[in-house]
């Protein structure tokens, strides 16, 4: 197994554990304060599954297959940026979350500071992903040139 693919394993094992953690999380305080309505803690786990584990499980996948795509530039930038933006992500969907069971009322200045939080992080998410595009685009193997390659050698 290359370093690369650890550190794609590792990174899905961490996002893993996270939501899990929020999961029951969700489940037991809900469940310990009463409260049954809509919740952004409910969606916390699923964000760390989707966004996070999988993601890396994926990528891993494609490490595995193409050592040279963790190499780039473009996918050491996305791979920081990415897990920069979904915790912050996650921690504005905890404070949502925890202001809605707790039946907190927020200041005006405190609501938009967390919607524009979420949407930076949402935009550090979309950056990151485009550099991953980036790096895919250049370090993957191009399936058309490696026939055209190959015919040439046979011939």
């Amino acid at each position: 197994m290359t370093a690369s693919v650890n550190r794609m394993i590792n990174t899905a094992i961490v996002y893993f554990a996270c939501a899990c953690v929020a999961g029951v999380f969700y489940r037991e305080f809900t469940k310990a304060v009463g409260y049954t309505g809509p919740t952004n803690l409910k969606v916390m786990h699923t964000h760390l599954f989707a966004l996070g584990m999988l993601l890396f499980l994926i990528l891993a996948l494609f490490c595995q297959n193409n050592p040279k795509l963790a190499d780039s530039r473009s996918f050491t930038a996305f791979y920081v940026i990415y897990n920069i933006s979904l915790p912050i992500m996650v921690l504005c969907l905890f404070a949502r979350g925890m202001f809605t069971v707790e039946h907190t009322q927020i200041s005006h200045a405190l609501d938009m500071s967390i919607s524009g939080i979420a949407g930076l992080s949402h935009i550090g998410l979309a950056v990151a992903l485009i550099l991953l595009f980036v790096a895919m685009k250049r370090r993957m193997p191009n399936d058309q040139q490696n026939t055209d390659e190959q015919a040439d050698a046979k011939n």
